[in-house]
């Protein structure tokens, strides 16, 4: 069963695309019908499939999951405990809990059944950049 790993460097908060290494790997993988599992090795980031189409979509995104979780500083967020790794760090915690570590993405004819407007996004929940690790497994 093929497997790789792929990284993504991030620039703080926001989404990144990458359907597009996605879709190289499965297609260089010469399977016709499978299923492709995308996990994330990291805790304060998720994964999402999302419309690639607008970036207002992300800009919304990105601007909803700040206000629904804001940072540990907000008076808000008060009752936060782990503070130590900043105070973008548990806010990320708590985001990546709402949201995925996986997705489980169907492949027919060797290409993944995306949607037309759908692509895979790493959702970066720190302000500071990481470079994340994204594990892609396909079953035949």
């Amino acid at each position: 069963m093929p497997q790789t790993v792929i990284s993504i460097s991030t620039r703080g908060q926001g989404l990144y695309e990458f359907t597009q290494p996605v879709q190289d790997f499965v297609r260089g993988q010469g399977v016709g019908e499978g299923l492709l599992t995308v996990f994330v090795r990291h805790t304060s980031c998720s994964l999402i499939i999302q419309e690639n189409a607008d970036p207002d979509v992300r800009r919304d995104l990105k601007a909803f999951f700040s206000r629904l979780v804001p940072p540990a500083n907000d008076p808000e967020m008060r009752w936060v405990k782990h503070t130590t790794e900043g105070p973008d760090d548990m806010p990320a915690h708590i985001k990546a809990a709402l949201t995925a570590v996986s997705l489980g993405i169907p492949v027919h004819d060797g290409r993944l059944m995306l949607g037309t407007w759908q692509g895979i996004y790493l959702f970066e929940h720190r302000d500071y950049p990481h470079t994340r690790q994204v594990v892609l497994h396909l079953s035949a």
